[in-house]
């Protein structure tokens, strides 16, 4: 059993989402195969283990058959996902090590002993060591199973034609997989990485005639015909490329990549093509923070009134400056629009039309605000 007060601050260690995020952190800094699955399923796993690691201290003899059980549904999950054993292994180890770490930290604090601290320290080594094993023994036990099916030889498929770094595969394995070499098809890409939830939206997805499989931690596919809204359901999140040949889906399939944050507002079937603009403006946030600097210094960000001014012009460019428009869509008079588009300009000292003789510069100045007031009402 553990010192009293160190056992008291790794129990707490365990509950504190702030050392799991750390420790999340720290396995994705290791692991880049990691670092692509979602954050949540990174989370999963690190509060899993590091609470059974640290919960095995109440009982005698470590971490029990329950800890096991947990941590080998672990690593089966991430066979499942397609993660890489060595990757997987990678950032578990800087998991571990970043809560050692923090734990030694903590301990010095709480004027724990030395001897006391080192003794813990190696029976948690101990524990989180034994239930590796089991993420790992679940891991191949899981890729045994999945190496035998169907589905999974097609989601292997899915990879090499999606992911980077790999050979691409013959036209006869995209045939034997249900694909036509020659056809053309839909990337699509969703939130979904629990495995048993993919499955789940994998049978929904049955009508587009698909290839479907996790790749990098979500559930991605290749379809002939896109889902309808129906068939998809109103709980996924998921973006989709137009119809192109085969030799072209590595390339959009980065696409749905990038796209996919900037479609997480709302849940439902996303086109990338709707998403270009703001996928392209969102990876460059260092001009977006330039850009509102220079437009928008005089706002104060958390004032209502000033918040109220920059829905107001979002609104007023969403609907092409037209005026009644905006009142409607604001539920307001046209010239409450008017008045808090005249009182934005006053105190940003810059207008939110362009000037008459703009010398083409329209879409420019319509892009700059639009960028600049989206950029300050998310910040």
């Amino acid at each position: 059993m553990a010192h009293r007060s160190l056992h008291d601050l790794l129990a707490e260690m365990a509950a504190d989402a702030a050392v799991v995020d750390e420790v999340v952190r720290a396995a994705r800094a290791e692991s880049p195969e990691v670092a692509r699955l979602p954050v949540g399923e990174n989370r999963r796993h690190v509060a899993i283990v590091l609470a059974a690691g640290l919960a095995s201290f109440d009982r005698q003899g470590g971490a029990g058959e329950q800890d096991y059980a947990a941590a080998a549904v672990l690593g089966a999950d991430r066979a499942a996902q397609g993660v890489p054993l060595a990757a997987l292994l990678r950032g578990v180890q800087a998991g571990r090590s970043r809560a050692v770490e923090i734990a030694v930290e903590r301990g010095k604090a709480a004027g724990v002993p030395d001897d006391v601290m080192l003794a813990t320290l190696v029976d948690f080594d101990r524990n989180t060591r034994a239930l590796e094993r089991q993420v790992i023994a679940g891991y191949h036990e899981a890729e045994l199973e999945l190496s035998r099916t169907v589905h999974d030889s097609r989601a292997r498929l899915l990879r090499r034609l999606l992911g980077g770094g790999t050979t691409a595969p013959s036209a006869e394995e995209v045939a034997n997989a249900g694909l036509n070499p020659g056809g053309r098809y839909h990337c699509l890409l969703s939130d979904v990485g629990d495995p048993y939830q993919a499955r789940v939206v994998e049978r929904r997805l049955g009508a587009t005639g698909g290839v479907f499989g996790l790749v990098e931690g979500r559930l991605a596919g290749l379809a002939p015909r896109l889902p309808t809204p129906s068939a998809l359901g109103g709980d996924v999140l998921m973006v989709a490329s137009p119809a192109v040949p085969l030799a072209e889906v590595r390339g959009t399939y980065a696409l749905c990549v990038m796209a996919l944050p900037t479609a997480a507002r709302s849940r439902g079937l996303h086109a990338v093509a709707d998403l270009a603009v703001e996928t392209a403006l969102a990876a460059h946030p260092g001009l977006a923070a330039l850009l509102e600097g220079t437009l928008l210094n005089a706002l104060t960000p958390g004032d209502p009134f000033h918040e109220q001014l920059v829905s107001t012009a979002l609104a007023y460019l969403d609907h092409g400056r037209r005026l009644d428009q905006t009142a409607a869509a604001l539920h307001v008079h046209a010239n409450t629009v008017r008045y808090r588009l005249s009182r934005l300009g006053e105190i940003t000292g810059a207008s939110l039309d362009p000037p008459e003789e703009d010398g083409g510069a329209h879409v420019r100045h319509t892009v700059s605000w639009w960028w600049a007031l989206r950029t300050w009402r998310s910040g």
